[in-house]
């Protein structure tokens, strides 16, 4: 299997995609303050809304019968070079991340066609999550759920970030964290929890343990606005 085919192939079902899309909203919309029509307001003209809302349809188009899948997909690329050249957001659908997906604010986002992304993760202005290493352990990050990133932060290579961690502003990660584990700049400074070993899952093995966890649902809220700001 080709890896454009395999990047298919590791695409949820339509219905997924579009439950997905629900939750990235709805984490949008109670980010937001104000009366509903404010809220929607903001959600409308947020960039972090263009980049999931393209994200979740070039997912869903690559569900679809080939016919259709090949009318839509060059519909579905040129939405997505729009969201680079005017939000500077670079996430191809390819990507394996679950719902609930918040960009704060927007230029400089760079995420991996082969990162895997848990429910319910913020990430900020200047993210990079990357490829890095060599030989075997080259590779990328796969993040747990309610994974936050301030901004510009960068995380590279076969590591992964366990549920609940927070990686702050400016912070160059690559090691792997466990859950609940807090970074900070300059370089990598550990707040709180501790490193695993590097023995990261492959971006299959990853999507299909995120899949096995996201069944129970749930859904984190933001203690308040001031933490997925920068």
């Amino acid at each position: 299997m080709s890896s454009r085919d395999h990047a298919v192939a590791m695409q949820p079902e339509s219905g997924d995609v579009g439950a997905a899309l629900r939750a990235d909203w709805a984490q949008f919309y109670r980010v937001c303050e104000g009366s509903r029509a404010r809220r929607l307001f903001d959600c409308l003209r947020a960039p972090g809304i263009h980049a999931v809302t393209v994200l979740r349809f070039g997912q869903w188009a690559a569900t679809q019968v080939a016919p259709l899948r090949w009318l839509l997909t060059p519909f579905y690329m040129v939405l997505n070079e729009l969201i680079k050249i005017l939000w500077g957001i670079d996430i191809p659908r390819s990507a394996c991340i679950g719902p609930g997906f918040y960009i704060g604010h927007f230029s400089g986002i760079f995420v991996s066609a082969h990162a895997v992304i848990g429910r319910n993760c913020f990430i900020s202005q200047g993210v990079t999550i990357g490829v890095g290493g060599s030989g075997d352990k080259r590779g990328v990050p796969v993040l747990g759920d309610n994974v936050y990133l301030g901004a510009g932060c960068k995380l590279f290579g076969r590591i992964t970030l366990g549920n609940s961690v927070k990686v702050g502003a400016n912070a160059v990660v690559h090691r792997s964290l466990a859950a609940g584990a807090k970074v900070a700049a300059p370089g990598f400074i550990y707040l709180g929890g501790t490193a695993p070993p590097d023995d990261s899952a492959t971006k299959t093995e990853a999507c299909i343990l995120l899949a096995s966890q996201h069944e129970s649902g749930g859904e984190v809220r933001p203690s308040s606005r001031d933490e997925v700001s920068s």
